[in-house]
C-alpha cells in the first residue's frame, strides 16, 4: 500500500491510497466465497458455481463492490498513520479505479487540525477587577432562591391582594357589545405584573372568591387592534380561585433544604451566595472577572495572529489553567 497527500483549501487534505493488484484479487476472492452460498445457476449445485462462470453470467464488476469496502476498511487506517497528519473529521471516500489486474485506487477527503500561533500576548496589562458583594446582592440572591422554592397555596381566608394569581372569568364589552378576543376562561392573572391593560388588575384588589366584579378601563390609543384602540370598555369578571406564593422561612431548615450546608451561615458563604466573592479571588469564584479579562487578553493577542482557515479552530487564553 501507498499513500499520497494532497493538501487542499480550508485545512481540507486529499489522501491518494493505492492498494496493490494482489491485495485487490484476493479481496474479490474473499468477495466471492462469500457470496457463492447465495448464487443459483442452473446445472450447477448451490455454493459450486465457479466465481468465471458468475462473473461470465453478472458482469466482471460483480463482487467489485464488496471487495471495495473491504479494502477501505482495511487500508484507510494504516494509510492515516503513514500520512503523519493530524485527522478531525470522518473521511469523504471516493473509488478512483478498481478492475481486475489493476492497483485498487480510492482517495480520501479529511479536514486536518489547524495551527494556530498567537500574536504578542505576554506582558500586555490586564486591570484587575473588583469582584466585592454588597449585603444587598446577597440578600437578593438569598430572596431569588426562596422565590426559586416558594409553593403555590390556594387563599380562602382573605380578598385579592398584590401578587397574587387571581383565576378568573372575564368577557369585555364596548358600548355593550362583546368584542372578540375578549373572553376567557380560568385565566391565571398575576396581580401587579401589568399585563391587562389600564387598571384592570387593581380593580380586582379587595375582591373575594366568587365576586363578581365590572371591570371599566380604556384601551390604549396605539392598541394593536385598530378597533378598540382609545375606546372605554367593560369587563365583566368573576373570581374563581386566589393563589399566592409561601416563601419558606430563611433559617437553617431552608439552608439544608437547598444545599449541602446545615446553617444558614455556611450557606450565606458558599458558591453560589454571592458573599462568597468576598473571601477573595477563588478560581470558582471569579469567573466571571477572569472572563472579562481573558477576552481583554485575547482581543491583544489576535491582533497579530496567524491560524489556518478552519472553523473549528478555537484559542484558549493563557489566564485558566487546563482542567
Amino acid at each position: 500500500m501507498s499513500v499520497q497527500v494532497e493538501n487542499l483549501e480550508k485545512n481540507m487534505a486529499k489522501l491518494t491510497i493505492e492498494v496493490s493488484a494482489e491485495d485487490l484479487e484476493k479481496a474479490l476472492e474473499s468477495a466471492y466465497q462469500k457470496q457463492k452460498k447465495q448464487i443459483s445457476v442452473p446445472g450447477f449445485r448451490k455454493g459450486k458455481v465457479p466465481r468465471a462462470m458468475i462473473e461470465k453470467m453478472y458482469g466482471v464488476d460483480v463482487f467489485y463492490e464488496d471487495a471495495a469496502n473491504a479494502l477501505m476498511q482495511q487500508n484507510y487506517a494504516a494509510a492515516v498513520d503513514e500520512s503523519g497528519i493530524d485527522i478531525v473529521s470522518r473521511p469523504t471516500v471516493d473509488v478512483v479505479q478498481i478492475e481486475k489486474g489493476k492497483p485498487f485506487i480510492f482517495t480520501a477527503e479529511v479536514a486536518v487540525k489547524p495551527e494556530v500561533t498567537l500574536g504578542k500576548y505576554m506582558g500586555v496589562t490586564v486591570t484587575k477587577i473588583d469582584t466585592s458583594v454588597s449585603d444587598e446582592e446577597v440578600d437578593e440572591a438569598l430572596e431569588k432562591e426562596r422565590n426559586n422554592n416558594a409553593r403555590t397555596i390556594n387563599v380562602t381566608d382573605r380578598p385579592v391582594a398584590q401578587g397574587d394569581t387571581a383565576v378568573i372569568d372575564f368577557e369585555g364589552f364596548v358600548d355593550g357589545v362583546a368584542f372578540e378576543g375578549g373572553k376567557g376562561e380560568n385565566h391565571s392573572l398575576e396581580i401587579g405584573s401589568h399585563t391587562f391593560i389600564d387598571t384592570f388588575e387593581d380593580q380586582l384588589v379587595g375582591k373575594n372568591v366568587g365576586d363578581e366584579v365590572d371591570v371599566n378601563v380604556t384601551f390604549p390609543e396605539q392598541y394593536q387592534a385598530a378597533d378598540l384602540a382609545g375606546k372605554p370598555a367593560t369587563f365583566k369578571v368573576k373570581i374563581n380561585e386566589i393563589k399566592a406564593k409561601e416563601l419558606p422561612e430563611l433559617d437553617d431548615e431552608f439552608a439544608k433544604d437547598v444545599s449541602e450546608f446545615d446553617t444558614l451561615a455556611e450557606y450565606k458563604e458558599c458558591p453560589p451566595s454571592p458573599r462568597a466573592l468576598r473571601s477573595g479571588p477563588q478560581p470558582s469564584r471569579t469567573t466571571p472577572a477572569l472572563s472579562v479579562q481573558c477576552i481583554i487578553l485575547s482581543s491583544s493577542a489576535i491582533e497579530n495572529y496567524k491560524k489556518s482557515p478552519y472553523p473549528g479552530a478555537k484559542m484558549t487564553c493563557p489566564l485558566y489553567s487546563k482542567p
